[in-house]
């Protein structure tokens, strides 16, 4: 396994269980309410449409609630991630709702190998994903090798002009990160994660990568995808940048000052011809 794999697995598995226990992401909601859906998959139903029946696969699915969230729209859906713990929470949400969902361990790049080729109408991948791949074509090529003829890709992402801020100066937006992908690695060092909580995370060490987003779009380009829809978003499912963003009603955090000034998300749509 290479280094930057066994660190960030570490990492993740530290984080299920703290991820699972919180508010944030809301396993009690999901079990209270049929209906329920996380809020990254609600913000896109108008993007997302009618998948009732639809073939799916949600790579790099962590514990599983927009994975969950898109079973309880119709689609027969598969989440796959590299995090055994991840998946031992993910399988546990999906039991204590009865919901009908398979969940695979397995590195992204290896997704075809596992789950065979040109299988499934729909690729989902959602926000804080693509930032833990050393090689986005790689991924590319993987989504293509998945779909069957006609399927389609939807991504969520978290926007490389974002991932590029340097959240700790406060006082102005400042690009202190790579915009583009690099060969070496960012590497972090830090006993927090995303979510409300009191416990400090022991795998503390991640290698992360941006990738621009001409890169991103090239990519599914070059893997043979058409692309079939882009909007770039002003608001971003937590809150990136501590002590400067409103969170609005729907969950969403935008920049409180002047947010038409960075974009913080993208949804963007590709079909395999």
């Amino acid at each position: 396994m290479s280094d930057y794999r066994r660190l960030n697995q570490a990492n993740w598995d530290d984080r299920a269980p703290v991820h699972a226990a919180s508010a944030d992401y809301g396993f009690d909601r999901f079990r209270a309410d049929p209906a329920h859906l996380s809020d990254v998959v609600r913000f896109d139903l108008p993007r997302l449409g009618d998948i009732r029946g639809l073939r799916g696969v949600h790579l790099q699915c962590h514990i599983g609630t927009d994975t969950l969230s898109l079973s309880r729209l119709g689609a027969r859906m598969t989440g796959l991630d590299f995090s055994p713990a991840s998946l031992t929470q993910a399988r546990k949400l999906a039991a204590d709702t009865g919901t009908d969902v398979e969940f695979v361990e397995s590195d992204v790049y290896e997704a075809v190998s596992v789950l065979g080729s040109e299988r499934f109408d729909l690729v989902f991948t959602g926000i804080g994903a693509l930032c833990w791949l050393p090689d986005v074509a790689r991924w590319a090529e993987t989504v293509a090798a998945l779909l069957r003829p006609g399927g389609r890709l939807f991504l969520r992402e978290g926007h490389p002009v974002l991932w590029s801020i340097d959240e700790s100066i406060t006082d102005r937006l400042v690009i202190g990160y790579p915009y583009f992908q690099t060969v070496e690695p960012m590497v972090w060092d830090d006993t927090q994660t995303y979510v409300e909580t009191d416990t400090a995370l022991t795998e503390t060490v991640t290698h992360e990568w941006n990738h621009g987003l001409g890169e991103i779009v090239g990519a599914l380009l070059d893997a043979g995808l058409t692309l079939t829809a882009l909007t770039e978003h002003d608001s971003v499912p937590w809150q990136a940048l501590p002590g400067r963003m409103t969170c609005d009603e729907h969950g969403e955090w935008r920049l409180t000052d002047h947010p038409e000034r960075l974009p913080l998300t993208y949804t963007l749509q590709a079909r395999k011809p």
